[in-house]
């Protein structure tokens, strides 16, 4: 018997990801985290419901690269992560980018 994470929306979700691109798409009723790269669709919309007690339409995930840093002589690299845009059911919000 396989038992079920308790608080799958913290392991999931790191952070909402606030950009003017992102505030945009509140208006159609999506809106974008910062997730764990290892995370799932399925765990996301989970997570999502869970958290914010609202009914999850669709997820898109991009997974965004680690990039090239140079200063100096010294190369580094910026460290990369996951984003979803999570589109959620009509009527349904999120306060995420109120008051930005």
């Amino acid at each position: 018997m396989v038992k079920k994470e308790e608080n799958i929306a913290y392991s999931v979700l790191i952070e909402p990801f606030v950009t003017e691109k992102s505030t945009g798409l509140g208006q159609f009723n999506k809106y974008v985290f910062k997730v764990d790269q290892k995370a799932g669709k399925r765990q996301i919309k989970e997570a999502v419901q869970d958290y914010y007690g609202v009914q999850v339409v669709a997820v898109h995930t991009i997974k965004i690269h680690p990039k090239k840093r140079i200063h100096g002589r010294t190369i580094g690299y910026k460290q990369g992560y996951k984003k979803a845009i999570v589109t959620l059911q009509s009527g349904d919000t999120i306060g995420t980018n109120e008051g930005v």
